[in-house]
């Protein structure tokens, strides 16, 4: 199953970030958000930590373990945000869910190394 988790969240992520650059809608939404000026340090760390999720799977268990951890905290404050803004459940629940998603990744990894 943390198998299925990991490449679940390093390609939702490889898409979230690359659509940081590309997709107009994402541009949109930075600006809603009020957060328009980090757009592109955003979709970095989200490229670096799908690339960190999948590269640790073949590689190191603690480079996984720590862009599970860094993706984690990103979603947390992305939640954060979501909230500050006053969205819907419906729209601030991916955020959490993917923060839930990703500490788990990074506990079970931890508990194993």
């Amino acid at each position: 199953m943390l198998t299925i988790f990991t490449f679940f969240s390093a390609f939702s992520f490889l898409f979230f970030g690359f659509g940081c650059f590309f997709i107009p809608q994402m541009k949109n939404e930075f600006i809603r958000y009020g957060l328009a000026k980090f757009r592109k340090v955003v979709g970095v760390l989200q490229l670096v930590g799908g690339l960190g999720l999948l590269l640790g799977y073949f590689y190191s268990p603690i480079v996984q373990a720590a862009a599970a951890l860094s993706l984690s905290i990103l979603m947390v404050l992305g939640f954060a945000v979501r909230l500050k803004i006053r969205d819907g459940i419906f729209q601030s629940a991916p955020s959490l869910l993917y923060a839930i998603l990703n500490g788990y990744i990074y506990y079970k990894l931890i508990i194993a190394i």
